[in-house]
């Protein structure tokens, strides 16, 4: 293999540039050569490629986002899109690829693996629901990023003697509201994987109230329910003034965390190594602190237990 490409697919995830650096400069320690892929399987479809080198990767470790950009693709969905895609590998010299993003990108990168184009897929999103992986690039600096915005919000409904619901990003899955309930002392949690009402909510806050607690936050996966309508019910229910805020895309910004940014230099660096190696179909993941590898077609089967221990954890501590 003497050229490889990387792309970043889906939604940007920090901790991606990390990636992206850690796969150019042990590419090039390799003597292979690195095409940057821009907005991902679109770009790779309309050859938006650029030569990279170890200075194109300088001062990114940093960064949010993805240098490469991102998009989604319809056109990559089809036999014909495909193809063209292909085409762009084999008009370039393009042996092998690494691509960035979540089950979609993998599934791409399953299909170009089929069709004779050795793929090694990485996870990076801040809704940590890939199952094949521990944890996903991405998801630390997330989790970060909301506990420092509840923690801010927590400041004025204290004062206030309010309640505020708070909406995150997890539409099939409920880490990111799981892990940052934890971390903020949540007075109760919603997330997909467990069944609940806003009536269990207003159940905590009333047991809160009668132990002398005169405040509460509430914290909400977006695949739930959404906050101001909870935040409605809340005030009708209890009387206390409450007050929604939807973190939205802040959650996906900002610079990633020393954690992400080790876990995803750690992971491109394997990606090219399993490249040099002839593997192909395969995707990087981390578990017990290891860095693994899977089939992808495996992975997307795999099942991901959610952790009941922490969130009976994170109930048990809210009182």
């Amino acid at each position: 293999m003497k050229k490889i490409g990387i792309l970043t697919s889906g939604g940007d995830a920090p901790g991606m540039n990390a990636a992206i650096r850690a796969v150019t400069r042990t590419a090039i320690s390799k003597g292979l050569e690195v095409v940057g892929v821009r907005r991902g399987y679109a770009g790779l479809i309309a050859g938006e490629l650029f030569e990279m080198n170890a200075r194109s990767v300088s001062n990114i470790l940093q960064d949010g986002g993805t240098m490469l950009y991102s998009a989604r693709s319809k056109e990559f969905c089809t036999e014909e899109g495909m193809q063209k895609a292909i085409k762009t590998c084999r008009d370039n010299g393009i042996e092998g690829l690494v691509v960035i993003g979540g089950d979609g990108s993998f599934r791409g990168a399953a299909d170009l693996s089929a069709r004779g184009i050795p793929c090694i897929a990485l996870p990076g999103t801040i809704d940590n629901d890939i199952t094949s992986t521990d944890y996903t690039i991405g998801f630390d600096t997330c989790v970060n990023c909301v506990t420092e915005m509840v923690d801010r919000i927590r400041d004025t409904m204290r004062s206030h003697d309010r309640c505020s619901v708070v909406e995150v990003m997890g539409r099939h899955a409920g880490y990111v509201a799981l892990h940052a309930g934890i971390a903020t002392g949540a007075t109760y949690i919603m997330v997909p994987e467990v069944d609940s009402s806003v009536q269990d909510a207003i159940k905590k806050i009333e047991s809160g109230r009668a132990l002398g607690k005169s405040s509460f936050i509430i914290i909400v996966a977006e695949g739930v329910g959404h906050a101001e309508k909870l935040s409605e019910q809340i005030q009708e229910a209890t009387g206390i003034v409450t007050r929604a805020t939807i973190l939205g895309h802040v959650q996906r910004g900002g610079s990633p965390t020393s954690r992400d940014r080790i876990l995803a230099s750690t992971m491109g660096s394997y990606a090219v190594d399993l490249l040099v190696e002839g593997k192909s179909n395969r995707v990087v993941g981390i578990h017990k602190e290891k860095i693994v590898d899977h089939d992808i077609q495996e992975a997307l089967a795999m099942k991901k237990e959610f952790p009941m221990d922490l969130y009976k954890i994170c109930n048990d501590i809210s009182i």
